[in-house]
């Protein structure tokens, strides 16, 4: 009993970090996301489990995570940072830091990632992209709602009757056209342009008309 109690204690002082903050597993898959993190994707902790950190904030020099993925093979447990831009879901650009820290109860198991997240910079969301002047095609309306709700690409597929590989097609084509680096910004730029209507779950595009 106690240990639950002190296991309980502790989540709600993760949850009340200011700091975003996440425990990943040595792959960087979110196993714990607290507000502060959830905050920054206009969504909720829960929501983030199981998603991919890289994912959700995009490298600036790839070989900073290849030296994570050396450290973890070599068993280091060192503080690590990686350079990072990613855009919230209010449109604003970011940039920062990632600050990893290997962590293990185990010596020679593969350890979970402490993961901080340090904004260094911000750039206001972008008012009036010129691609987004331009209507999408319904089917690229669908896709971004599902992705929005955490759809994977295989699902995205079942409910759009495309292929997956037509799934990533249409992916590929609108973050060419908006400039988004990942899909977390693709779906923070259809917000920010109006394609999905705010306040509503299931996300749903703004062209199907108001919520019943």
């Amino acid at each position: 009993m106690d240990a639950v109690v002190w296991r309980n204690r502790a989540m709600v002082l993760f949850d009340r970090i200011p700091l975003p903050v996440a425990v990943c597993d040595a792959y960087g898959v979110v196993r714990l996301a607290n507000a502060a993190l959830a905050a920054e994707w206009g969504t909720t902790p829960g929501r983030l489990k199981d998603r991919a950190l890289l994912d959700l904030f995009s490298p600036r020099d790839g070989t900073q995570v290849d030296r994570i993925v050396e450290a973890l093979r070599l068993r280091r447990r060192s503080r690590y940072t990686v350079a990072v831009t990613w855009c919230g879901a209010d449109g604003t650009h970011r940039s920062g830091e990632l600050m990893v820290d290997p962590v293990s109860e185990r010596p020679h198991a593969l350890p979970d990632l402490l993961v901080m997240v340090r904004v260094t910079g911000e750039a206001a969301p972008d008012r009036a992209p010129g691609p987004a002047a331009a209507p999408l095609h319904p089917t690229e309306e669908r896709i971004l709602a599902l992705l929005a709700a955490g759809a994977t690409t295989a699902r995205a597929a079942r409910e759009t009757g495309l292929t997956a590989d037509g799934v990533t097609y249409h992916l590929r084509r609108l973050s060419q056209r908006w400039g988004a680096a990942n899909r977390t910004e693709l779906v923070a730029r259809a917000y920010a342009a109006g394609v999905l209507e705010p306040g509503v779950w299931p996300p749903r595009p703004r062209s199907a008309g108001p919520t019943p």
